[in-house]
């Protein structure tokens, strides 16, 4: 789904099946930038080398999944375990290629 935020920018977030949230991009100045981030979603989700577990300052695990290039594309919600953390990676790698895109900024 994609949105404004109140700064202007377009972000857009996967949702799993369950229409949970399972990843939030960076904030993007242009729309067609945002559509782009998408697709770099579409590709990426694949590869596990583009998948960074981290663990946040509160010691809860998240990941971030990452473009070719090595920038961020999308950031996971912080997780309880890292049980949960793999639940989310295998739920993005499920979910994104097929995603529809809801646009209600359109």
């Amino acid at each position: 789904m994609i949105s404004k935020r109140s700064n202007g920018e377009f972000q857009f977030v996967l949702k799993a099946g369950n229409g949970e949230p399972i990843l939030s991009s960076e904030g993007y100045k242009a729309k067609p930038s945002c559509i782009n981030g998408i697709e770099s979603v579409r590709t990426n989700s694949q590869n596990d080398a583009r998948y960074e577990r981290k663990t946040s300052s509160s010691e809860r695990p998240y990941f971030v999944l990452k473009a070719a290039n090595g920038e961020i594309v999308g950031t996971s919600e912080l997780y309880s375990s890292n049980g949960a953390l793999e639940k989310g990676v295998a739920s993005v790698r499920l979910n994104a290629p097929t995603a529809a895109v809801d646009d209600p900024t359109a």
